[in-house]
């Protein structure tokens, strides 16, 4: 059986509802990165920090996958597919989606201080005074700026396995997830899809909205 790997990134999303981080009205037009999404800003400010993410957890909890996300499951019909995501909804896993690897982290979650344990948030807030069982104050499960993504050794492993890589509403412009195209050498098709994506030697490049072309090409896979 061969084996898919996908990348999704903010633009599958943005077709739910949800706001991206980077363009044109993306979330970062209103707010310092370094104010909102660094360790330093959470030890500053830590009611601005949860309140970000407060916000960007109700928006989620409004949002519904959309017919990328569904098309994707289907190509576990006929192939091996993991599912990497610089997202930190839940989308994929809320369309029915498999062997999901969250590279950012999961806005439903949250981490304690002191250890570093996971819990799930329940709810659309997290507050101050909301502690672990051993008493540090939480903080949302993501990957801040300056942080380690402690599930990029992970996904460079799926990606060298891939016989077709898909990259889906990423611009490649955050790394180190940017990074995993490099380690598709086994793939014999490397398929973007993504409107902005520049074009890259030996890459098909499809410049389309996810929930027009990713159907469309799930089709074709499913047919060859």
């Amino acid at each position: 059986m061969e084996k898919i790997v996908v990348l999704t990134g903010a633009g599958i999303s943005a077709e739910s509802g949800l706001g991206t981080f980077r363009g044109n009205g993306g979330l970062w037009e209103n707010y310092k990165i370094e104010d909102v999404a660094t360790h330093q800003s959470f030890k500053k400010n830590p009611a601005l920090v949860l309140e970000f993410y407060n916000v960007r957890r109700k928006e989620l909890l409004k949002a519904f996958p959309n017919q990328a996300h569904f098309s994707l499951n289907k190509l576990q019909e006929k192939y091996s597919l993991s599912i990497i995501t610089q997202n930190i909804d839940d989308l994929h896993e809320r369309s029915g989606g498999k062997n999901i690897l969250h590279l950012h982290g999961k806005l439903i979650e949250s981490r304690s201080v002191i250890d570093g344990h996971v819990y799930p948030i329940k709810g659309p807030n997290l507050n101050i005074g909301d502690l672990c069982k051993k008493g540090g104050q939480l903080r949302p499960n993501v990957v801040w700026f300056g942080e380690a993504v402690p599930k990029m050794e992970d996904a460079i492993n799926e990606v060298n396995l891939a016989d077709i890589f898909l990259i889906i509403g990423t611009s490649l412009n955050v790394y180190p997830a940017a990074s995993l195209l490099d380690y598709a050498k086994k793939a014999k098709r490397i398929i973007i899809i993504d409107p902005k994506s520049p074009l890259h030697k030996g890459v098909e490049v499809i410049s389309q909205r996810a929930t027009i072309a990713v159907p469309k090409l799930v089709e074709e896979l499913l047919n060859i």
